[in-house]
């Protein structure tokens, strides 16, 4: 005789299959997009970086092995731009969590207007990316710029052509990533705020806790799963930008501000050498992956050991 925990069990196992299709059923419309437009070209990318390929040649593409790595080894000029990329995406990423950690910090307060505070904090997102670069080209135009007018009524000078020189094109090209993308992450962080409960901040603030305590001990802890994964996708983010740089400064001056992500476009379609910039690709992620492993690594077992 048989009791109704053994009936619920085997019936449960006999439909088993037939639940597990009906998830497959429903996870295929999101699948088959991600397979076809990502995993797909990242698949052939990496066939293509063992290859000779180059545009508009008329002999076949041969198999060249890891050719094109080595000759990546001793290409100086690319590693300069991994190295600018890096300064580029640090530069961007540290400055842009703290004006936005302090942001979505204000904007979780009661205040008058909050709600459009937080419409107006968030427009540079909504934004194209081509159009905030020909934007802040005007702001640092050097003859009739926003910034350099600004400059000659304070008495500071002017002049300066902010993109177009070596000391100062890649700083500000970062202050124009840190602006462009600090909406994002405040919104992330603001949703991260929202599940803080209150009675926690009101019963630190009547034990007498000061506002840098109650934010170190109640509000971080809080948001720091939100705070690591925002940071995390903003490194990767601003280490493979283009189009803002490209618009902003197309990798000039003197190469100051060429990202990796631009050398590998000038690579394929300037110089039509699809082989070595697929190859530059590969590196690209390889390191970056590496990078945020570490990253993510240092700062989990930070958390543990809190």
């Amino acid at each position: 005789m048989t009791t109704v925990a053994e009936a619920a069990a085997r019936r449960n196992a006999r439909l088993a299959p037939a639940r597990d299709h009906g998830a497959w059923f429903l996870v295929l419309p999101a699948l088959i997009p991600i397979l076809l437009l990502s995993v797909g070209p990242l698949l052939y990318g990496i066939l293509l970086a063992f290859t000779d390929a180059q545009s508009g040649r008329t002999a076949a593409t041969r198999w060249t092995g890891v050719l094109n790595f080595q000759d990546l080894l001793h290409d100086t000029l690319f590693w300069e731009s991994f190295r600018i990329g890096l300064l580029w995406a640090v530069g961007v990423t540290v400055p842009q969590f703290l004006l936005a950690l302090g942001l979505a910090l204000l904007l979780d307060q009661d205040l008058r207007l909050r709600r459009l505070a937080r419409a107006l904090a968030i427009v540079p997102w909504a934004m194209p990316e081509v159009a905030v670069g020909v934007m802040w080209r005007l702001v640092y135009n050097p003859d009739a710029g926003v910034l350099n007018e600004t400059l000659r009524d304070l008495g500071l000078g002017g002049g300066r052509d902010w993109l177009g020189t070596l000391t100062t094109a890649l700083p500000a090209v970062i202050v124009v990533g840190v602006w462009a993308g600090m909406p994002r992450t405040t919104v992330a962080l603001l949703a991260g705020l929202q599940n803080v409960p209150r009675e926690l901040r009101e019963a630190a603030a009547v034990d007498g806790a000061g506002a840098w305590r109650r934010f170190r001990a109640v509000t971080w802890p809080a948001i720091r799963p939100v705070a690591l994964a925002i940071t995390s996708l903003n490194l990767i983010w601003n280490f493979n930008a283009f189009a803002l740089v490209y618009v902003l400064t197309g990798g000039g001056p003197g190469g100051r501000t060429r990202l990796p992500m631009l050398f590998a476009y000038e690579e394929a379609f300037r110089y039509g050498q699809f082989g070595y910039a697929a190859a530059m690709g590969c590196v690209m992620v390889a390191v970056i992956s590496v990078l945020l492993a570490v990253f993510l690594a240092g700062r989990l077992r930070g958390g543990e050991e809190q």
